[in-house]
């Protein structure tokens, strides 16, 4: 266990953590919600081609992986009396609120041609306004503390909290076809789009008034920034990634991020897929809401459980060591996926007497809450007692939940210390922009091929979503993808991180010699 204690003047305020939270509760919940409302009510509410659908959810990402870096290099080369990160923040907050509901304030009865395009140009200039936003804010959390410990705190609170976007967002598959609630699922879109924006705005402009980053005032070397210097602004921007990619700590964070990262993603949808068509046979009605609450319990139990354990667990044996256990007990979660969906193991286990008592408890809870669910509005989020509940999909998650919950608190804490490093390698101006910019674009490089690689998939097992009956052997293949892909991936990741050198004792003396340097910042 670490024996130095953060000092007064490193631990950030709970007021700012709470501020930072806020910001990356943002900084999930649009991504999330756009992803829904791209690749699922753009289909079903507008009937747009699949193919359009995948492009439109695709190619602005090629943009955004170009503007990420830009906007790194610029935020860690302003001056200003608010700092560096804040103003972009701030701007960034209000402009991703708008355009993200103008984007989704589409007719009923517009064209396929005209959605295409206006999904495409608004996105385009809502990935600028996100970006603006994003970048400066990853960046941000890197400098507001310079405690190796206290960086893993923020980390965690600040994950945490992105994490009730996941426990959202499930939901909107639930509430948006609600009849009861919306008229049409069109009116469903445009409704959430508002309350999206409007929270993007309410929430996203915390971190710039509250937060506090490092006192820039003396910091050296920092570029104008201005039309007459674009050309040698981009020379220092190619050499500055040149630089950030030959950080070889820095590299295994990217690549480890990718693996894991990757691994899940590329199964994120299989889960739904296997308790629909192989579970519920098909049948949605069946299926009902478990797989919204699969992921939403998910969500809650990475937020409020294992983070935590997490952020103890660097704090008793160090990142790397956290990292390791955290991913070793995600595969073992990733493996007990093979019983716990198991049909005729759930089916046996409702038939015990603890399933029957868990059925009853919460046939009995709902039965209780449903008349008032009815009366405001909030029927979809019920679950019908007579239905027998797969309680063994539940079993793996706690497991599970230590992938992406040590994945992003851990590495995120880690990138910090690797901005440290490079300032004592490469000296000033100091580089979380672009170290963020570039972590994010593996994040995001990782998206767009898992979105590839997992129809791959489908299409190798021969899933087919319009058959509702689908063949035993391609439910058993979509199975063992299911717990293979990330199992290998997270196995990977483990090896790339197995070396990791940069550890409490050497970010400590790299702060002193920084420290010695410079001064305190």
């Amino acid at each position: 266990m670490s024996q130095v204690k953060t000092l007064s003047k490193d631990k950030v305020p709970m007021g700012q953590k709470a501020a930072f939270g806020a910001g990356h509760f943002i900084l999930n919940i649009l991504p999330g919600t756009l992803g829904v409302f791209i690749q699922f009510f753009l289909l079903t509410a507008w009937g747009v081609d699949p193919l359009w659908a995948g492009l439109l959810g695709g190619l602005p990402r090629i943009f955004d992986s170009i503007t990420d870096p830009i906007m790194g290099f610029i935020s860690d080369n302003t001056k200003s009396r608010w700092g560096r990160r804040r103003p972009y923040i701030f701007i960034g907050a209000i402009i991703s609120g708008i355009l993200f509901f103008l984007m989704w304030q589409i007719d009923d009865n517009a064209s396929q041609s005209y959605i295409i395009w206006h999904v495409m140009v608004l996105q385009l200039l809502f990935l600028i306004g996100n970006t603006m936003f994003a970048t400066p804010l990853v960046g941000l959390g890197y400098e507001m503390t310079s405690d190796y410990n206290e960086r893993t705190r923020l980390m965690a609170f600040s994950n945490t909290m992105g994490q009730i976007a996941w426990i959202i967002v499930p939901w909107l598959y639930v509430i948006i076809p609600d009849t009861e609630t919306f008229n049409t699922q069109t009116e469903g879109v445009r409704t959430m789009a508002l309350i999206v924006g409007a929270m993007c705005i309410i929430f996203g402009i915390l971190p710039a008034i509250f937060c506090k980053g490092i006192d820039s005032a003396n910091m050296e070397n920092r570029v104008a920034i201005n039309f007459r210097t674009l050309a040698s602004n981009l020379k220092e921007l190619l050499k500055g990634i040149v630089q950030v990619s030959k950080n070889k700590p820095f590299m295994k964070l990217c690549g480890a991020t990718f693996l894991v990262f990757n691994g899940f993603q590329l199964v994120a949808a299989f889960g739904v897929f296997i308790i629909v068509f192989y579970m519920y046979s098909g049948s949605y009605e069946l299926a009902g809401t478990w797989p919204a609450w699969f992921n939403t319990i998910n969500a809650m139990i990475t937020a409020f459980l294992v983070i935590p354990i997490i952020s103890r667990m660097a704090n008793k044996w160090g990142k790397r060591k956290a990292f390791i256990i955290s991913t070793v007990l995600s595969i073992i979660g990733y493996i007990l996926k093979w019983w716990g969906f198991d049909k005729e193991l759930n089916s046996e286990f409702n038939q015990t007497g603890l399933g029957e008592s868990l059925n009853s408890g919460i046939g009995s809870l709902f039965e209780w809450l449903n008349p008032t669910l009815n009366s405001i509005g909030m029927s979809w989020f019920s679950i019908d007692p007579g239905s027998e509940v797969p309680w063994l999909i539940f079993v793996p998650i706690p497991l599970i939940a230590f992938g992406m919950g040590g994945l992003f608190t851990l590495m995120m804490s880690m990138t910090a210390d690797v901005c440290d490093l490079d300032e004592l390698k490469n000296g000033m101006p100091r580089k979380e922009g672009t170290f963020g910019a570039i972590y994010w674009l593996m994040v995001k490089i990782g998206q767009s091929i898992a979105l590839v690689l997992g129809g791959v998939i489908l299409s190798i097992v021969g899933f087919d979503p319009n058959v509702t009956e689908q063949t035993l052997d391609t439910m058993t293949n979509l199975r063992i993808a299911d717990i293979v892909v990330p199992s290998v991936t997270a196995a990977l990741a483990v090896w790339v991180m197995w070396k990791y050198s940069l550890n409490e004792s050497r970010a400590k003396e790299i702060k002193a010699e920084l420290i010695e340097r410079r001064g305190e910042l």
